[in-house]
């Protein structure tokens, strides 16, 4: 199916082709033609899975429906709000791409950055606004920004809004909002305080889901491998000398962890950059501009700085670390076997992570095949949850297989 059968106009059409998409996704071709109808939309699909242009593409197709007569003052029409910084820079990149043959103008506004420049962005006029909560608010506190005119809205990655506490900074940035909007709400999960939100904001919304709402995306392969804690970082080494690793994105739980995986990996050579929270923005973006154009072989980030990671041939994730929540890995592997490619995931699993690795089980409903690489043999022992019954991790058992190969 073409974006032209979606019902998107001439110049949204050649700006999609010009970014290289050919198709829609699933979630973009059952998504669009409701929201080009004005309805309130609930899109919920995994990371990778195109939701960003599910939302980006009607909203400029309605603004510029309705745009005023060139020269005429602009006053923001559209609002996205996101939980990450890194997540508003995306977006914004979106609406610009996708938006080059219009006259729309966008804006990212997140703490980290200069507020005189946004101010001064806004003074001057914008049609759309992409925000995260907290300098939204700052900007609304001061009144520099008037939300009374917005006619679209977007709540962009709702579960991690959830997870860092910014639900009751969109319930006030909401009360802001006019009654009569269109309200879409994209999701990669749907918890319950998600779903409670939704039901107070949205009127009547046709809700899309694609793919198992705790399933990872099936274009990745997903490895498990079992380590000693101590022998993570040279198991890490190792594997990267595999030429296949390219495009590597490997997640540590905490900022110092990313930082002492970085100086180890840069101590061995390795081409590798740091991506966290206690990154000054400039450095953020440098960071990421460096991966995107193959600079650096691999970067070493937390789950809050990665989630506006959006990289086209990420090959591998490698989670150094297991994930705390559940619903964080398939948010991480997500990074990997984007809009329909193939990719692969690597878990390091050490014994003290293996209540974490019974959340990932239960979460998706799957039990793993654990593996262990030829040259790191592990012998301590990993007990799932009774439903799937025990995982050895013993060379032992038959079922337990080599990650990696031997190199002669």
């Amino acid at each position: 199916m073409p974006f032209k059968s979606l019902g998107l106009s001439d110049q949204l059409v050649r700006a999609v082709l010009a970014a290289g998409y050919a198709a829609p996704t699933e979630i973009q071709s059952r998504a669009i033609p409701p929201a080009l109808a004005g309805r309130d939309i609930i899109g919920r699909a995994q990371t990778g899975t195109g939701k960003t242009a599910a939302f980006v593409l009607p909203m400029l197709y309605r603004l510029c429906a309705h745009q005023g007569a060139n020269g005429a003052r602009r006053f923001v029409r559209a609002l996205i709000v996101t939980p990450t910084r890194e997540l508003a820079l995306q977006n914004e990149q979106f609406s610009i791409d996708y938006g080059k043959f219009t006259q729309l103008k966008s804006l990212s506004v997140y703490g980290g950055s200069s507020m005189d420049n946004q101010i001064r962005s806004l003074q001057r006029g914008v049609d759309i606004v992409i925000a995260t909560p907290g300098r939204l608010l700052d900007h609304m506190r001061r009144r520099w920004i008037d939300l009374s005119r917005v006619e679209f809205f977007v709540l962009d990655e709702a579960d991690r809004l959830f997870d860092m506490g910014f639900i009751e900074d969109v319930r006030r940035i909401v009360s802001a909002l006019p009654k009569n909007r269109q309200t879409m709400l994209f999701s990669a999960t749907m918890p319950e305080g998600v779903k409670r939100l939704a039901a107070n904001i949205m009127r009547n919304p046709e809700v899309i889901e694609v793919g198992e709402a705790r399933n990872p995306v099936e274009t990745v392969t997903q490895h498990i491998c079992q380590i000693q804690r101590d022998k993570k970082i040279d198991l890490l080494l190792r594997v990267l000398q595999d030429p296949e690793m390219q495009c590597v994105l490997v997640f540590s739980r905490t900022r110092h962890g990313a930082d002492r995986i970085t100086r180890r990996l840069i101590h061995a050579g390795v081409r590798a950059i740091a991506l966290h929270a206690d990154r000054t923005q400039k450095e953020r973006l440098r960071a990421l501009e460096g991966f995107k154009r193959g600079q650096y072989q691999v970067m070493v980030a937390t789950d809050i700085a990665a989630r506006g990671i959006d990289v086209e041939g990420i090959s591998h994730v490698i989670n150094f670390d297991v994930p705390m929540y559940a619903e964080d890995y398939i948010h991480r592997i997500g990074r990997t076997g984007r809009a329909e490619a193939t990719g692969i995931a690597i878990t390091f699993v050490s014994f003290d992570e293996e209540h974490y690795l019974r959340r990932i089980e239960e979460f998706i409903g799957r039990k793993f095949d654990l593996e262990s690489h030829p040259d790191f043999p592990c012998s301590f022992r990993v007990a799932a949850p009774k439903p799937y019954g025990v995982l050895v991790s013993s060379h032992s058992r038959p079922g337990v297989r080599h990650f990696g190969r031997r190199r002669r």
